[in-house]
């Protein structure tokens, strides 16, 4: 199974960058879905950016698109989630996670995607 660690969270103000990362490692990165996801306190977990890794195809949470980018480097198995335009409302412990591609769209809510990083802290200030 898929193993994966996050990096790059961190403090911000508000309209400025981070740009977060998660390394996969343990097996095939191809074969699997990627997405970023975010939980706040208090609040359900948001799926924010998902990535078919085999084609680069990438869908993004009305809330975030136009301000977040996901990219990945497939060589180096390295999932990127570029973070513009930062609102406070953006602060959330951000997971990168992952499932096995099956038939149907990575963006579709049949994944569950159960393999997840420990998280990483992105707290923007107004």
């Amino acid at each position: 199974q898929v193993q994966l660690v996050e990096s790059g969270g961190g403090s911000v103000q508000a309209g400025g960058s981070l740009r977060l990362s998660c390394a996969a490692s343990g097996d095939t990165y191809s074969r699997y879905c990627m997405a970023w996801f975010r939980q706040a306190p208090g609040k359900e977990r948001e799926r924010v950016a998902v990535i078919n890794t085999n084609i680069g195809r990438t869908y993004y949470a009305d809330s975030v698109k136009g301000r977040f980018t996901m990219s990945q480097h497939n060589a180096k198995d390295t999932l990127y989630l570029q973070m513009n335009s930062l609102k406070p409302e953006d602060s959330a412990m951000y997971y990168c996670a992952a499932d096995r591609q099956r038939a149907w769209s990575c963006n579709s809510p049949l994944y569950e995607y159960n393999y997840r990083g420990q998280g990483t802290q992105v707290t923007v200030s107004s």
